[in-house]
């Protein structure tokens, strides 16, 4: 099969200079990529066809074989499309959805704390001032992790590119592969004189007090997204992120269902005979409640907009009071003696008292 040629391939002549092969390839990878052409086996064909091209004659001494022998015959070869998709980072910063590797300093590490706040809180919002110790930048280099009157150097592992690439060949042909230069921790420059307070590391472990902002209306178990608030990253990282998961305490007062409050209110069985007005507390203050006579264990009082706010809403939940009708456990003779006249009354069977106690009452008649 004969192999096509590669400066049409780049659609050049063979006198192209390297800026114009640069442009070429550019203009025929956005063309022919597959993310732009999800749908179309030649449109990918191509699209390596191109970056193959390029990869050699990119390479002075590839190309100067491909122009004397008609073919490469250097190291590289042909080559698969892991190879084509690193030429492409290389121009694009990662387009085909391989973000590329991040380069500088890198971010510090995310964090995780746990707030205790009660149920007003979570209710109408409030603010904590909180305080952790963790890495920080630090003040006596600035966070260069340099002793005062020095500077970083170029890292000569990675000439200060922060990646190291490695190229090797293999029976599909030439490899090549991006990582994380080990010697500078992908900061691209080292340390020579490293600070005495941070040795080096541009961060140490101080205590830190800030300000957690809670929404009205969060629940138990939210988790609130500070950026910028963890820890600081290795010599003039940017911090990296603060989750805050936020408790709520039971209250004795209500159980939260939702944006709704639940409130048991006890009152005296005579009360639920007879009708009553009972106070019983909001959030805010209290309120009052008309039961009505009769009203039986469990009847529930709905009042409006005194729960939970909405969170980022507007309105709140409601309050619902259930009612709980108290049977005395002990009663004096007098009690007993007005409750067994109502029974009496309303023709009710209750329990006699024992023989010897209706002797003795029967006695005081």
């Amino acid at each position: 099969m004969t192999s096509p040629d590669l400066y049409a391939v780049l659609e050049v002549g063979r006198d192209a200079s390297p800026d114009e092969l640069k442009r070429a390839y550019r203009r025929l990878a956005r063309a022919y990529h597959p993310d732009a052409n999800p749908d179309d086996p030649a449109a990918e064909a191509r699209f390596k066809e191109v970056s193959q091209a390029y990869e050699i004659l990119s390479d002075p001494e590839r190309r100067a074989n491909y122009d004397r022998f008609g073919s490469d015959t250097g190291p590289g070869g042909p080559f698969d499309a892991g190879s084509v998709q690193d030429i492409f980072d290389m121009f694009f910063g990662g387009m085909g959805g391989r973000p590329g590797t991040r380069r500088g300093p890198q971010p510090g590490p995310d964090a995780e704390v746990a707030l205790q706040i009660t149920l007003d809180d979570a209710a109408f919002g409030a603010t904590h001032e909180m305080t952790l110790t963790m890495a920080q930048r630090c003040d006596t280099c600035g966070g260069s992790g340099c002793a005062a009157g020095t500077s970083p150097t170029t890292c000569p592992e990675c000439g200060g590119a922060g990646e190291v690439r490695r190229v090797r060949n293999s029976i599909l042909g030439q490899m090549v592969t991006a990582t994380v230069c080990p010697r500078c921790a992908g900061v691209g420059t080292i340390i020579e004189t490293p600070c005495a307070d941070c040795r080096g590391e541009g961060r140490r472990n101080v205590a830190t007090t800030f300000s957690v902002h809670v929404p009205a209306g969060v629940e138990d178990g939210s988790t609130l997204r500070l950026a910028e608030r963890g820890p600081a990253g290795l010599r003039g990282g940017p911090n990296g992120r603060l989750f805050v998961h936020l408790v709520v305490q039971p209250d004795d007062r209500f159980e939260r269902v939702g944006d709704d409050l639940h409130h048991e209110a006890h009152l005296a069985f005579t009360q639920a005979a007879l009708g009553a007005t009972i106070e019983v507390p909001t959030l805010r203050a209290s309120v009052t409640i008309d039961v009505a006579p009769g009203s039986a264990n469990g009847t529930v009082h709905r009042v409006r907009h005194e729960g939970v706010e909405h969170l980022h809403g507007r309105g709140r939940g409601d309050l619902y009071v259930h009612l709980v009708v108290d049977v005395p456990t002990e009663l004096d003779e007098t009690s007993s003696d007005l409750l067994r006249q109502l029974a009496q009354h309303r023709g009710e069977e209750v329990r006699p008292l024992p023989g010897r106690f209706a002797r003795h009452r029967g006695a005081k008649r």
